[in-house]
């Protein structure tokens, strides 16, 4: 007999099993030893407060992140949302601000969606964040670290 899932709170009751103690405080995540990435937007998000940022973190996705904005009703009437719930889910940071929300995803610039996405991917699929790429000019082939960890990168 399959179970539906109506809510995230029946979500989180599938989780803990059969006769599992309703516990109603949020378990973090256990933590990795890498489970979180830096980055820096290619063009950052302007806070209310007029602050740019740019830097940020990232954390590996569990089942649970891929699962939950599957039941969100933003997603079912609009598909193309599940982005931005999934992000605002595993995003950390993102300069000085820690609570980085849907609303907070929804208001950044397009490039700066793609980017997080191509991030996304790259992390949770191949475990880093490097690139390979082609110089248009010369045709020399050389790698590049998405997360711009050092000056002068990407």
């Amino acid at each position: 007999m399959r179970r539906r899932i109506n809510s995230l709170g029946d979500l989180d009751q599938l989780g803990r099993g059969p006769g599992a103690a309703a516990d109603t405080a949020e378990r973090p995540p256990p933590q990795a030893q890498h489970d979180e990435f830096e980055f820096e937007l290619p063009r950052g998000y302007r806070h209310t407060d007029g602050t740019l940022h740019r830097h940020g973190r990232m954390r590996l996705a569990t089942a649970r992140d891929e699962l939950r904005p599957q039941i969100d009703l933003r997603v079912k009437e609009n598909p193309a949302y599940l982005s931005v719930v999934l992000l605002s889910q595993v995003i950390t940071q993102l300069g000085d601000l820690t609570d980085v929300h849907s609303g907070l995803v929804e208001n950044m610039y397009a490039t700066d969606i793609a980017f997080l996405q191509d991030f996304y991917r790259r992390i949770n699929s191949e475990g880093h964040t490097r690139a390979g790429v082609t110089c248009p000019s010369c045709r020399t082939s050389f790698e590049i670290d998405l997360a711009g960890d050092g000056l002068g990168e990407s």
